[in-house]
């Protein structure tokens, strides 16, 4: 019954990191994910900012792959996910208003 006098809690060495060990790559990595998809989807409100929503939406996207191959707890992986799909609307409609150019 040892198992039942231990703590379950994690020692909290990252905000993300559910087993207990920190993860500054992949931590970094999902941050940046967010903020692009997060600036993607805003300019793309606005068609005069299709350039900025289309390259934030293509480097999140990119940003987002990476950290997704390199993740390593669920939590890390949900938000890369909600930061994929972010930039992915944002690049879609960028595209639309007008693309890259």
């Amino acid at each position: 019954m040892a198992q039942a006098v231990r703590p379950t809690t994690t020692t909290g060495n990252g905000l993300f990191a559910t087993d207990g060990r920190s993860h500054p790559l992949q931590d970094t990595l999902l941050v940046v994910t967010l903020v692009l998809g997060l600036t993607a989807v805003v300019a793309a409100w606005f068609p005069s900012l299709h350039m900025l929503s289309s390259w934030c939406g293509l480097a999140g996207i990119l940003t987002g792959a990476y950290g997704q191959w390199v993740s390593e707890t669920t939590r890390q992986r949900f938000g890369l996910i909600v930061g994929l799909g972010a930039s992915a609307v944002g690049f879609g409609l960028g595209l639309a208003w007008g693309g890259l150019v």
